[in-house]
């Protein structure tokens, strides 16, 4: 493989610039230097410096750690040992190590465990593609990488490239991922955002650094056996690989409770106490596993304990609570910034269409933490220093409330075919229903496909809520970084890795956005293009893809008589979408009053003109015909 040389300016020891004969030295070490780039190090010396291997091996497949090629994480002590972008600039190893990234660690983005390079600073550590072929196996249904882009002119666009995947049978696919830059990138997708850049003149500079974990689909049931990397995108652009997994689907599993992150907020001071949080089941099982998510988090969370009961009433539980475990029987768990963690499955009967108490100790102070803010239920809290009451069963402890979920994002039940996943905005949240009654639409649905209990081929999916209040589908509301009051998530189209393809056996999509869009100026080509986006990436995942017209909201303060125009316009594409779509779900033919269209029938109406109340929201849920769920049309 050859790389294209570049330019760099090495700067010179101090006593060399400063001394009488600075001039001549520096034009001695300077032809040095060129000499040292085109000579070739002999075959013996590349491999120990981190380069690829040899020409007649490069056709074969290696271990990533093999063709590390690159040193992009430095010691601030000694920053000028490691040159990420080609300008003498690094990622800092006292960052990484405090976002909980450190050397060896393994971090779970969106279901696929990666793991950091086992490397000290300044040495190889990323591979630059350019060609080379990965010793990777095993079957999934994504190839997962951590990446970033880099340029040594300065920051760029993300960087999009092409390669293959080869399967044990002899057969191939080819795959397209794209990479933010590490410095410039979108904060609403990056897996971890640092805090420093450093040079190669031993300054720091504060200036957030990004590394993202992409995901590419591969073909079900088929074994990998390598996987090739783009070659070298050229124009001054690198695109850096640290690891790459195959990332195991979740067939055996169903999700029966999920919500989104939609921002990270600040909460006062959490300090070595207990949260219960009620959540409500749709699909039950005979066994459990529990999803805990830091997304957007700067630094590490500890969980000190865990544990998952049947809710009786209030925050007492129905018999005492089953222990969560971590990585194979651990009591808590540290979870890196933007990273997520799994419970060990336990044994817990988990009935179907009733509520669970998830609770979590927080031994450290904890000052800001990523919420799902709308949660329409009210969840527990215990005092301050209260300390461990994952096991308690009457309640007492928990004297606080919440209205969030924090760092929940996520209740798996073993068995079935699979979930259904709503993604969406207020709505979908279930803005303005009854508190605490589980009257959201979705809920609707999952009831009606409990009770059809698997008959006319109709699969016992799980209902899997992801609605975030003030959503949008093409911008972001909260940025995807920092503390921030706003809880508006970042856009359908930037959270469709971690809400759609993250969540667990997910089988079908249901897409019902678009009005805040209308509402805050985007165009009905903007949000049409930004529809078909995630629908072709849902498709391309095997995901089935249903879309719901956008309702009404004459009377809101700002559905202007414009406004209506732009959803008309949208609606109008998704009922004839050219088979964009697998199916469309007319909502706003639901909800609309037949005498006056732009706006909402009153019955259904919860009272701002924007939000449908329960009896609405009901009609959503029973307007849905289950069969087009699972691709049936008798």
């Amino acid at each position: 493989m050859h790389r294209r040389l570049r330019s760099r300016t090495v700067p010179l020891p101090q006593a060399v610039r400063t001394g009488p004969g600075a001039p001549a030295v520096a034009a001695v070490l300077t032809v040095l230097a060129v000499a040292a780039v085109l000579m070739p190090a002999p075959a013996a010396t590349a491999h120990a410096r981190g380069q690829a291997p040899p020409a007649d091996t490069a056709h074969r497949p290696h271990p990533i750690e093999r063709l590390f090629d690159n040193r992009g994480i430095s010691d601030d002590a000694a920053p000028a040992a490691a040159d990420f972008d080609g300008a003498g600039r690094s990622l800092s190893a006292q960052d990484l190590r405090a976002a909980g990234w450190g050397p060896g660690r393994r971090v779970d983005v969106d279901g696929a465990t990666l793991r950091m390079p086992r490397r000290s600073p300044g040495r190889p550590d990323n591979v630059r593609a350019d060609g080379q072929r990965l010793r990777l196996t095993g079957r999934g249904d994504a190839l997962a990488l951590l990446v970033a882009a880099t340029s040594p002119d300065g920051p760029a666009q993300p960087l999009s490239a092409s390669g293959t995947v080869r399967y044990r049978d002899g057969g191939r696919s080819p795959y397209t991922l794209t990479a933010g830059d590490w410095r410039s990138g979108p904060l609403s997708t990056k897996a971890v955002a640092l805090p420093h850049l450093n040079d190669g003149h031993g300054t720091q500079t504060a200036e957030r650094t990004r590394l993202y974990v992409v995901t590419v689909p591969l073909e079900r049931g088929r074994e990998v056996a390598s996987v090739q990397l783009p070659p070298d995108p050229g124009d001054h652009a690198d695109l850096h690989v640290f690891d790459a997994v195959v990332r195991p689907d979740a067939r055996g599993w169903s999700g029966s409770w999920s919500a989104s992150t939609a921002g990270y907020t600040g909460t006062g001071l959490w300090r070595d106490q207990t949260m219960r949080l009620v959540v409500h089941t749709s699909v039950g099982g005979p066994a459990a596993r529990v999803r805990l998510e830091n997304t957007f988090a700067s630094l590490p969370v500890r969980i000190g304990h865990a544990s998952v009961a049947v809710r009786a009433e209030g925050a007492r539980t129905v018999g005492r609570p089953a222990p969560l475990t971590f990585d194979g029987g651990r009591a808590g768990t540290r979870i890196p910034a933007g990273a997520r963690a799994v419970s060990d499955p336990v044994r817990l009967r988990v009935p179907a269409d009733a509520d669970l108490l998830v609770s979590i100790h927080l031994p450290e102070p904890v000052r800001a933490a990523p919420v799902h803010s709308e949660a329409q239920q009210r969840s527990y809290l215990s005092e301050a220093g209260s300390g461990d009451r994952t096991g308690d069963t009457d309640g007492s402890a928990f004297t606080r409330s919440l209205t969030m979920w924090p760092f929940l994002t996520g209740v798996d039940v073993r068995g079935g075919p699979g979930s259904v996943v709503t993604l969406g905005d207020s709505i979908t949240d279930g803005v303005r229903s009854t508190e605490g009654a589980d009257r959201r639409w979705p809920d609707v649905l999952a009831r009606r496909i409990l009770a059809r209990d698997g008959h006319d081929g109709i699969p016992r999916y799980g209902v899997l809520n992801h609605g975030i209040s003030a959503n949008r589908v093409v911008s972001d509301r909260y940025p995807g970084d920092g503390v921030s009051t706003d809880t508006g998530g970042v856009s359908a189209e930037h959270r469709l890795e971690r809400d759609v393809f993250g969540q667990t056996n997910a089988r079908t999509m249901v897409l019902f956005e678009g009005i805040n869009d209308v509402r805050w100026g985007a165009s009905p080509g903007e949000v049409v293009a930004g529809m078909k986006a995630i629908a072709a990436r849902a498709r391309e995942r095997g995901l089935r893809v249903i879309v719901a017209t956008i309702t009404p909201c004459e009377g809101y303060h700002d559905c202007t008589a414009e406004v209506d125009a732009r959803r008309t316009a949208v609606n109008a594409f998704i009922r004839d979408n050219g088979g964009t779509f697998d199916a469309v779900l007319d909502f706003d033919a639901v909800l609309r009053d037949p005498a006056r269209p732009a706006r909402m029938l009153p019955a259904y109406d919860s009272g701002d003109h924007l939000h449908p109340g329960d009896t609405g929201l009901r009609a959503l849920g029973d307007s849905v015909d289950l069969r087009v769920l699972a691709g049936r049309d008798d």
